[in-house]
């Protein structure tokens, strides 16, 4: 999975919520430790402020989501 790939299902997934999608967005690609070779991406909306901020991590092999929440604040 590329990092426009998961910004793409995190934006996706907000949306099914109904959550507010404000740009910009990063991917950040981390290990899960422990698990050899097993990546997850994490991805937050309105990166550069805090609050109105979507968090959605998503696995790296399957695309699952794994976790997802609106920070409102």
């Amino acid at each position: 999975m590329t990092s426009d790939e998961a910004i793409s299902l995190a934006k996706q997934t907000a949306q099914q919520e109904g959550w507010a999608w404000d740009e910009p967005a990063r991917a950040s690609k981390h290990r899960r430790f422990g698990v050899v070779g097993a990546a997850y991406w994490e991805v937050v909306s309105n990166a550069n402020v805090i609050g109105r901020n979507v968090r959605i991590r998503i696995d790296d092999a399957t695309g699952e989501v794994l976790q997802k929440n609106f920070l409102p604040r």
